[in-house]
């Protein structure tokens, strides 16, 4: 060591570290996006949104429209409607998109196939959503057909119309023919080419992720875990849904999340044949939480996944950003319980407790409104731990987990001392004696067990931590005991 003469200063690591701000309710949504509007390559790419704008604008948005053999409306492309249940009913943010609709394979030829300018404006609409700019093609009676870009420019409403604008000579005339009709000739997304393989993905020879596969991809990328997964209208097919449970339960290695499936009812039109479609199907992962019917609001349907998984982000806001709350008996966004062909689903509390018991969340008009109803995982009843049983419950362990690894993650490879030991120990059970003085648990701490670290274990650089942790149970049940008192009866002789 060099001679030193003075006042020396040097630092030591802080005893106590504070806890990674982890929030719980973080969705990716897998699903199809009218990206014919934005950019036709956002293909299997994670798209991070804090606002509806930057959603719409990675992602295009095209409003719910009438279906064929439904009295409602529904969202064509999955994200839109997982956009609108985020931004505009709920008002959370943020949300991770990835689209898995790919504009050079899933497309269709344009039902429209002629047009005509306005002879004052020189523009015309086309009241079809999805058509591919570039494949464009508008041609007049008598002549060739004339250039995108040098005789007409494309462009895209608010409802995601194609707008198509003439433009003009150095005379002020149109280039392109107006008053007269126009051949028209184009192809368009065709979002329901896409299938459940799409969505489960996978990694290819080149090691490009696709699908569901792309979870893994959000916290190398945007260094946020999701806390939730969704696939509105793919997710009730059972081998998305089986994938949906593996990667929650799996992310990255270290990190875990719910997945929300969605029941079909387009096969499942009775609250009694639910039970039975959720066991056959294999969805009884405590990861999932089953859901069913679908919502209606004002007429427009929604999958009950894309407003639960805006909803858990609502509830856990309004608690200090922590799932200790269930979504229970919390406002969904709606006016109908409905199946796909528009029916409505009525469900009385009795009705809602033969679901809840079957490990399904469902709707409920009874008191206050509609309402969200059920406490369960979907691995309930058969599986009864607490820890296992119950969202909310569920959903800390997770939050408790991810907040611990992110957290403690900077003391890997540090040297296994005592200081190290009482390091994690101080600052876990800090931030654990915080959670239980707001009672988001009933109480939790963190010990170095002899028992659980052998010899040869630490030789090797293993050290385990037990954490106890209470979070608080649901009051799923009050029960109230009516008794006739006679005693009262003295109080007529006063």
């Amino acid at each position: 060591m060099a001679y030193r003469h003075g006042v020396i200063v040097s630092e030591v690591p802080t005893s106590v570290l504070p806890p990674v701000e982890v929030s719980a309710a973080i969705p990716i949504v897998i699903g199809t996006a009218p990206v014919n509007m934005t950019d036709p390559k956002c293909v299997n790419k994670p798209i991070l949104a804090y606002s509806y704008e930057e959603a719409v604008a990675a992602m295009g948005y095209v409003p719910p429209a009438a279906v064929v053999g439904s009295t409602l409306k529904k969202h064509e492309f999955t994200l839109c409607e997982a956009i609108k249940a985020q931004f505009s009913l709920f008002a959370v943010s943020p949300i991770i998109l990835v689209n898995v609709l790919d504009p050079t394979k899933h497309k269709k030829s344009a039902t429209t196939t002629s047009v005509t300018l306005d002879a004052k404006t020189g523009q015309a609409v086309i009241e079809e959503a999805g058509i591919l700019p570039e494949s464009v093609t508008l041609t007049p009676s008598s002549a060739s057909a004339y250039t995108q870009g040098e005789d007409f420019v494309l462009s895209f409403d608010s409802n995601g119309n194609l707008v198509i604008a003439s433009l003009t000579q150095d005379g002020g005339t149109f280039k392109c023919t107006t008053g007269a009709s126009l051949t028209f000739s184009a192809e368009k997304l065709d979002p329901s080419a896409v299938d459940a393989a799409e969505v489960v993905g996978g990694v290819d020879v080149s090691g490009v992720k696709s699908g569901l596969e792309l979870v893994d991809e959000c916290f190398p990328r945007f260094g946020l875990v999701p806390g939730t997964l969704a696939a509105p209208g793919f997710s009730g097919k059972p081998e998305v849904a089986a994938v949906m449970a593996a990667k929650a339960s799996n992310i990255n290695g270290y990190f875990r999340a719910i997945a929300l499936i969605d029941i079909p009812t387009d096969s499942v039109k009775s609250y009694t044949s639910v039970a039975q479609w959720k066991n056959t199907n294999n969805i009884t992962d405590p990861m999932q939480v089953a859901c069913w019917p679908m919502l209606s609001l004002d007429g427009t349907a929604y999958n009950m996944s894309s407003q639960l998984a805006a909803l858990l982000g609502k509830v856990d806001a309004d608690n200090d950003d922590t799932p200790y709350v269930s979504p229970s008996n919390k406002s969904f966004q709606m006016t109908a319980a409905v199946l796909q062909d528009g029916s409505e689903v009525w469900l009385g509390p009795d009705n809602g407790e033969y679901l809840n018991g079957q490990g399904v969340v469902t709707a409920l008009n009874f008191i206050g409104g509609w309402k969200c109803w059920g406490n369960r995982t979907a691995a309930y009843p058969a599986s009864t731990d607490v820890k296992d049983a119950f969202i909310c419950i569920r959903r800390m362990f997770n939050w408790i987990g991810n907040t611990l690894t992110q957290t403690f993650w900077q003391k890997l490879d540090a040297p296994a001392n005592r200081r190290l030991i009482d390091t994690v120990i101080t600052s876990a059970n800090i931030w654990l004696n915080g959670l239980a003085a707001r009672q988001y648990i009933l109480g939790g701490r963190v010990e170095f067990l002899e028992s659980e670290n052998t010899v040869t274990d630490m030789m090797d650089g293993k050290f385990c931590f037990h954490v106890y942790v209470t979070p608080p149970s649901p009051a799923r049940e009050l029960d109230f005991v009516l008794e006739y008192d006679v005693n009262n009866l003295t109080t007529l002789y006063a």
